[in-house]
């Protein structure tokens, strides 16, 4: 049973990983360009589009996901040594870009998407993307990274419990 739920665990944990590296890289190479291209007439297209849902009400249940089941895989998967510091790792990093985003990202969301250009200047809003972008940029490292760990924990573990298996 404890190696039913260990796997079960961080396999949950990097599957829900790689849903949101993919949304994230969709979000980046497909979504931004068209929200960004043309400040702020492309910001007011976006949120005229963007009435019923959004990337707000998908990522952050999304990315709370991703914590718990990170806690979850650390917390069933202790006892392989060679994996938890990877496991580890995945969460420490989707804990560092789930706090990037609330602390730096959500305000200048808010600055775009929910005051927008009634409330300031093209100037202000392009300076809101500018430093959104960059912080963007590492919040993809981050979620990049923990994916990257995730998997080569689900790979230890998984050996680890085919070894045992064998033995019986």
């Amino acid at each position: 049973m404890k190696r039913i739920l260990s796997i079960s665990t961080v396999t949950s944990h990097l599957w829900v990983q790689w849903i949101l590296l993919g949304s994230m890289l969709l979000n980046t190479f497909m979504v931004y360009p068209n929200i960004f291209h043309d400040i702020p007439n492309s910001l007011n297209t976006a949120m005229e589009f963007m009435k019923v849902a959004s990337p707000h009400t998908y990522f952050p249940p999304l990315g709370f996901m991703s914590w718990v089941t990170g806690v979850a895989a650390i917390l069933f998967s202790w006892r392989y040594k060679n994996a938890r510091v990877l496991i580890i790792g995945s969460v420490l990093m989707m804990f560092a870009e789930g706090a990037a985003s609330v602390i730096w990202e959500w305000p200048r969301n808010e600055i775009m998407f929910i005051e927008g250009s009634a409330v300031h200047a093209t100037e202000v809003l392009q300076q809101a993307y500018d430093e959104f972008i960059i912080v963007h940029w590492f919040r993809l490292l981050c979620n990049a990274a923990g994916s990257i760990l995730i998997f080569l924990g689900f790979l230890r573990v998984a050996r680890l419990n085919e070894v045992k298996s064998e033995r019986g």
